[in-house]
């Protein structure tokens, strides 16, 4: 193939930035979440010696955009996002400075950098002698998700479905979400390879065991919603890691809990 895909797992938090290693230079596909994490990207792109041809950012949450001012901060590369994805990220940054920045402390990157560049759902990017290809989905895990494919079978899936960690559920379009779990099991190749944003790359089953994880979760807000309301996560934590046995990523699924409830009792 014309390219290589290498993976960088941040160690402050657990999210993928990816870089495709083009004929003309090197396409980075999200951004981390950290001041050192986006450092430990930024020496894996010097190592390479391969000029950034650009980034692509897959959905609005900040540990996919936050760490690109010091990823790409010194050279003028086109930081490319569907626009409604460019929309959601400058809407909401205020609000993640707000909330995130806290917990982070000094990881939290105080100039962040937006998309510079936008295109449509179905539209192609070139960069770096490598097409990309951008399929919006929609709600879903956030408040807009896409799909960047370099080839029939190989798909940036973003936070679509993670693999192997728990999930965040707290933008509240858990059924929006489950209908693109359903429609992408129906219309993407059975031997596809999805580059997601937490976890390692996995195959199609990744869809199926997202699917359980959500309706998983809905259920067990609405079983425990009286200890919820007293404060008590216990039950919903342990339903979660009956099903997932792991601490990875269990806080994103905690802060889920209390909007999932409020969204819940919203819908009825």
């Amino acid at each position: 193939s014309i390219y290589q895909i290498e993976r960088i797992e941040g160690r402050v938090m657990a999210v993928n930035t990816f870089l495709v290693r083009g004929p003309d230079g090197l396409v980075v596909v999200d951004g981390m979440l950290t001041v050192s994490d986006a450092a430990r990207v930024r020496q894996a792109i010097d190592d390479t010696g391969l000029p950034v041809a650009g980034v692509v950012v897959t959905h609005p949450h900040p540990d996919h955009y936050a760490g690109l001012a010091h990823l790409v901060d010194a050279d003028d590369v086109a930081i490319v996002a569907t626009s409604a994805v460019d929309a959601i990220i400058r809407r909401d940054d205020q609000l993640k400075e707000e909330v995130v920045g806290p917990m982070m402390g000094d990881e939290w990157p105080s100039r962040r950098v937006f998309p510079n560049r936008t295109i449509d759902d179905g539209d192609d990017v070139r960069l770096g002698g490598l097409t990309l290809s951008v399929r919006e989905l929609g709600p879903g895990e956030s408040h807009v998700d896409s799909l960047w494919q370099l080839d029939a079978r190989t798909v940036f899936a973003g936070d679509v479905a993670y693999n192997g960690m728990h999930a965040y559920l707290a933008d509240g379009h858990w059924r929006e979400w489950l209908a693109t779990l359903d429609r992408l099991e129906a219309d993407l190749p059975d031997d596809v390879n999805l580059f997601v944003g937490h976890g390692s790359p996995g195959g199609k089953d990744l869809l199926a065991a997202q699917r359980r994880y959500i309706e998983t979760f809905v259920d067990a807000v609405e079983a425990h919603a009286d200890a919820i309301d007293e404060g008590d996560h216990r039950g919903v934590n342990e339903a979660m890691q009956r099903l997932l046995p792991t601490d990875s990523l269990l806080f994103l699924m905690d802060l889920s809990i209390e909007p999932t409830l409020a969204a819940l009792r919203e819908a009825r």
